[in-house]
């Protein structure tokens, strides 16, 4: 595959905690000169957390960019190094307080491949066992909200749940492993 674009110039316009920002010039291959701005991000991993009756556990929490809690599934940064599945089983646990003994890999997903490289991989965990819940700073906020399958697809459907992640990993669990009922 060749490349599209190749890299004249590049500045690094931010560095923060969790992301960094760069300002590339570039040629696109028919000659074509333009600007691209890019949030370049680790990646991360979010997990669908599933019992075995096929509830499964949301998480309430304050989202600082929108300014109101949110629904979504447990999820998190990967650690330099970090496997996603190494990252998937610390975020269920830490914002949950429950730890799972089976994790099912659901492929990954681009966030907003339009100006970042962000990535995250999407699990299911299953076989859920209680644990204790290890809030980081600034995630007090977080409340644990179990729910059923179906009444998930109803919060997508009437707005309830609006990440992104969330949703992807929702159908991605749905339509890839037996949740719900054990059969779709």
């Amino acid at each position: 595959m060749s490349k599209e674009f190749t890299v004249l110039k590049r500045e690094l316009v931010y560095t923060g905690r969790v992301f960094r920002v760069e300002r590339d010039e570039v040629r696109h291959r028919t000659g074509y000169r333009s600007v691209r701005e890019c949030v370049v991000h680790d990646g991360g991993a979010v997990v669908c957390p599933v019992f075995s009756n096929g509830d499964v556990l949301l998480i309430r929490q304050y989202r600082y960019p929108v300014d109101r809690h949110i629904l979504e599934f447990p999820a998190g940064k990967l650690q330099p190094g970090e496997p996603p599945e190494d990252c998937a089983l610390r975020e269920l646990e830490e914002e949950t307080g429950y730890r799972a003994t089976s994790l099912i890999g659901l492929g990954s997903m681009y966030t907003t491949p339009g100006y970042s490289s962000e990535i995250l991989y999407l699990f299911a965990a299953r076989d859920l066992e209680p644990g204790v819940q290890n809030l980081e700073s600034g995630e007090e906020s977080i409340t644990a909200v179990r729910v059923s399958f179906p009444e998930a697809e109803e919060m997508v459907k009437d707005g309830r749940i609006m990440d992104g992640k969330t949703i992807a990993a929702l159908y991605r669990a749905k339509f890839l492993t037996e949740i719900a009922g054990e059969k779709q």
